[in-house]
């Protein structure tokens, strides 16, 4: 149960597809919300896999701290894109993203202690867990 609300956000974008159809919203701003956020999310995905495989602390840190700029920068475009060719369906799609990343937080900063625990219980370390020394090694 608790590996699947890793992904509620995800559900969230399947759920809000009615709401806005039943409340007349721009689907233009669904669309590209939507796009944008599952686009993001797969790219994270992916990156922490990387960042997981490598042994080197710089190449971990590079690819969690490059990925969380270049995914906030990418949706943050692709709203802003849309809002300019349509001022409704960009405030749509920015309420959207943002009920996403609030959910999305949320259940990151619930399930990291219990991801760490159950890691630490597979005696295996949790990526969030590897703390980084001053001279660039891990602890």
């Amino acid at each position: 149960m608790l590996p699947a609300l890793r992904y509620l956000d995800l559900l969230l974008v399947v759920i809000a597809l009615p709401v806005f159809v039943a409340a007349g919203l721009p689907l233009a701003g669904w669309g590209a919300a939507a796009g944008a956020w599952t686009a993001q999310r797969g790219l994270q995905v992916y990156l922490e896999r990387r960042a997981g495989a490598s042994k080197d602390p710089r190449t971990v840190v590079g690819l969690l701290a490059g990925s969380m700029i270049a995914r906030g920068w990418f949706v943050a475009i692709v709203v802003l894109l849309v809002g300019l060719s349509d001022n409704e369906a960009g405030l749509a799609a920015a309420v959207m993203v943002i009920v996403l990343f609030t959910v999305y937080f949320n259940m990151r900063m619930i399930l990291r202690p219990l991801t760490a625990e159950q890691a630490r219980a597979r005696g295996a370390a949790a990526p969030e867990a590897t703390s980084l020394r001053p001279d660039g090694g891990a602890r």
